[in-house]
């Protein structure tokens, strides 16, 4: 008699992190067709809609909520780009906040990774991201998609694999994580320099301290204080910090922070390199010497 493996006796409702399949829209997935329809305090982000999704009125869906996430299309792209550099070695790449899908999408359409594991907890806003990524033509067979704290996956992905669905028990060693956590917090639009200690609502420690044994990439708003984010930096390593612009302002920075102990399955040490692929106008940061400047316009 042949033995069953586990997925195989218990099913996948046993694992505590599973693919979501697909999810159908809900009332709060939107597709605005003018601006008598928009709330107020989204208004000014539905008149960027075709810098945020160029193919918008195809059908793309968003929450009222999602508007202030999504990063702008030209951006999006721009970052998939920086990132065909990483390891080649790299082949997963975990968008750890999807919200309505824009990076994912990037990320997909790029043709860089392997494998993408898409991560949001809000059925609605995942069911838009969805939506939107066919809209795109992105390969469904390219990304899995997962309702769910992305937090909590992490934590099973390091110390509680056996928890997680065979499909996302990736390797470490050969995942890059992406993150776009929510912006705010006190000073966040005020402070000529936001304290990333204060952000909100999720700081900058649990950002690193979640992601730190894998190459990541912080999203970040553009004022945030570069003196933190170099602190990061492990024993004799540069972050390359990249603000991206439109129309000749920034809309925001990554910081490319490379794994500081990348162990992979067989526990030996893997390589490591995380770059973006071209930095223009780079400058070294005369206060934070473990930082690397950079301005990348994205139009």
């Amino acid at each position: 008699m042949g033995s069953a493996n586990f997925h195989d006796i218990v099913g996948s409702d046993a694992f505590a992190f599973r693919p979501a399949g697909e999810l159908p829209l809900t009332d709060d997935c939107r597709h605005y067709e003018g601006k008598h329809e928009v709330p107020w305090d989204i208004q000014k982000y539905f008149a960027q809609r075709y810098s945020i999704f160029s193919w918008y009125d195809e059908g793309v869906c968003l929450t009222d909520d999602a508007w202030f996430g999504v990063t702008p299309e030209p951006v999006a792209n721009a970052i998939a780009a920086d990132l065909q550099d990483s390891e080649s070695s790299k082949t997963v790449l975990i968008d750890a906040f999807a919200g309505a899908g824009g990076n994912t999408i990037a990320f997909a359409l790029s043709g860089r990774w392997e494998h993408i594991i898409a991560i949001e907890r809000d059925a609605s806003t995942l069911a838009c991201a969805q939506n939107n990524s066919r809209i795109y033509g992105v390969d469904p067979a390219m990304v899995t998609w997962v309702r769910g704290d992305s937090f909590e996956y992490f934590r099973a992905l390091i110390n509680r694999r056996h928890t997680l669905h065979p499909k996302l028990r990736v390797d470490i060693a050969t995942t890059v994580v992406f993150a776009s956590p929510p912006w705010g917090g006190p000073g966040y639009r005020s402070d000529d320099v936001f304290d990333l200690r204060t952000m909100q609502p999720y700081n900058l420690k649990q950002l690193h301290d979640a992601y730190s044994l894998m190459d990541h990439v912080l999203f970040l708003p553009r004022t945030s204080d570069i003196r933190q984010i170099a602190r990061l930096a492990p024993e004799g390593r540069k972050i390359p910090v990249v603000q991206y612009c439109m129309q000749g302002a920034s809309k925001a920075m990554a910081a490319y922070i490379p794994a500081t102990a990348n162990l992979g399955q067989d526990g030996k040490q893997a390589s490591s390199r995380i770059r973006p692929a071209s930095r223009p106008d780079h400058s070294e940061n005369e206060s934070s010497p473990s930082v690397e400047n950079s301005t990348r316009p994205t139009q």
